[in-house]
């Protein structure tokens, strides 16, 4: 049988014969393995160490995407689309090529470790990009913003490139296989509130830091204006769109210092078996070179690669360049879902994680590529939609692109956040992770540049008939990423024995 597959093919692709007796042999052997019964004091103490590197993860979010917030304010000419367009592509190839770097250190030095050193170095970068806006406003710096943050931009995502990795790595030794599809719930939540932060809060500092202050400013705008002083300045105070994820960030820096561990047993806790494959025979850490061979040898992770090459173009293909072309065209204000873009990704993403997480391990025996191509195919049929409607009423498009979000983002979360581990093992969790999720910031990058060079310019962007080719592009990619889920349809880890449970009373550990 071959590895990570159990009896019988995909139903797409198999005949009707025998068919009866493999869906027997098939639930036999997903049901085979079952998850540990946990206590509720161990389940609170995994509580404590996931919430706060979770949040510190959307922040993470924050200090990314508001590149994007900048690029709004900051209009064409401080920073074209195509230049936007290349400062996110290279810090997305940077990301994803950072991986072969960060991922083993992770897997060396732990996850604890590389996200307090991701998070550092994050904060660090934002506070450099924010520095940048303020020299040349008041210092008289006569330096270039596409240029510095060409290279400032590809530092912050060098450390950000830590963030997955290591939320994966923690979350490895503390969830089941069985449990990992609610795992990937939560690792979507996080993506999903990471993006609410990221455009709805990045958006409420622009309107907090504008020289004269609105009419009506939203809550969060009054809010930042009252804690950071902002507004009424006389001048924009653009790099407060940088300040303040910095600051955020370097106080869960401090909360993830005294809670967060690695393993059960660096909090007082018996460790168990989880029940997964890996990529070495015996469990053991390799180096990043033979990770590399074994991933693209895997019959299931090499797959999961291609997918989220095409998750990176579909996901930041839309969530870029939505709110861009809506600003263009000229109903971002007073259209409900442009007004509220930060809260329609995290609602979408919120929906998407929770169907995705409990469909896998509930009705598909924790499988995940049957979800992923459940939701590929709404991806392909949305970005259709989207290429067909975008001059005719908004609202089709708008609820095209708000599937696209919430499908992306239950993919992304099933796929990077669970799948690298089910297959690639706890030890090799960093570099399988960071393999698997650099290949969705190559897409993004490949992405970015694309998009931003297709897409109008001047008077031409506001009519909307002149971007039909954004998302014709997407559509090809939503195929191949439906047709690369199929594939691994009935993908499982191949161990399916029983795991000890964890004890209701846990050991004592001195030093934890």
């Amino acid at each position: 049988m071959p590895e990570g597959r159990p009896p019988g093919r995909p139903f797409l692709l198999r005949g009707f014969y025998g068919a009866g007796r493999r869906r027997v042999l098939q639930k036999r052997y997903y049901l085979n393995m079952d998850a540990p019964k946990h206590s509720s004091a161990y389940r609170f103490r995994r509580a404590l160490n996931w919430v706060p590197l979770g949040f510190a993860y959307a922040f993470l979010y924050m200090g990314r995407y508001n590149l994007t917030v900048s690029k709004s304010v900051l209009g064409d000419a401080l920073m074209t689309k195509a230049q936007f367009g290349e400062i996110f592509a290279v810090g997305a190839w940077v990301y994803a090529l950072s991986f072969l770097i960060t991922g083993p250190l992770t897997d060396k030095m732990g996850g604890r470790v590389a996200m307090l050193v991701g998070t550092a170095g994050a904060m660090f970068a934002n506070f450099l990009m924010g520095l940048t806006l303020y020299g040349i406003t008041f210092w008289g710096w006569n330096v270039s913003i596409a240029t510095s943050f060409l290279f400032l931009y590809a530092l912050n995502m060098h450390f950000q490139s830590y963030g997955a990795i290591s939320i994966v790595t923690v979350k490895a030794p503390w969830f089941h296989v069985r449990e990992r599809g609610t795992f990937s719930t939560i690792f979507g939540a996080m993506i999903a509130f990471g993006l609410y932060f990221a455009f709805d809060w990045g958006f409420a500092l622009a309107e907090a830091t504008r020289a004269t202050a609105g009419e009506a400013p939203s809550v969060m705008a009054r809010v930042f204006a009252a804690v950071f002083g902002l507004g009424g300045a006389g001048v924009d105070q653009n790099w407060w769109i940088f300040f303040a994820p910095a600051a955020i960030l370097g106080a869960f820096w401090l909360i993830m210092f005294f809670f967060l561990r690695n393993t059960p047993g660096e909090a007082g806790y018996q460790d168990f078996d989880t029940g997964e494959d890996s990529v070495s025979d015996t469990g053991e850490r390799l180096p990043i070179k033979k990770v590399f061979l074994k991933i693209i040898t895997h019959p299931v992770l090499l797959v999961v690669c291609g997918i989220e090459f095409c998750s990176g173009i579909l996901r930041n293909g839309i969530m870029h360049w939505y709110p861009l072309f809506a600003a263009e065209v000229g109903f971002k204000k007073g259209f409900w879902i442009t007004d509220n873009w930060g809260l329609m990704l995290l609602l979408t993403g919120l929906a998407g994680s929770f169907l995705t997480g409990w469909c896998s391990d509930k009705l598909f025996q924790s499988r995940r590529g049957p979800m992923a191509a459940i939701l590929y195919g709404v991806m392909g049929a949305s970005a259709g939609v989207m290429a067909l409607t975008l001059g005719a009423n908004i609202w089709w498009a708008g609820i095209a692109t708000m599937l696209i979000s919430m499908s992306v983002t239950g993919v992304h979360g099933i796929l990077s956040g669970t799948s690298t581990t089910d297959f690639g093992g706890a030890k090799n969790a960093g570099a399988a992770t960071g393999i698997v999720d650099g290949m969705v910031y190559l897409g993004t990058g490949f992405q970015s540049i694309v998009i931003g060079h297709i897409t109008p310019v001047g008077e031409l962007a506001k009519d909307p008939s002149n971007w039909k080719l954004w998302p014709v592009f997407l559509v090809p990619f939503a195929v191949i990423g439906f047709f690369l889920s199929v594939k691994i349809w009935n993908a499982l880890p191949k161990k399916s024995r029983r795991p000890a449970a964890v004890p209701a009373e846990p050991e004592y550990q001195p030093g934890s």
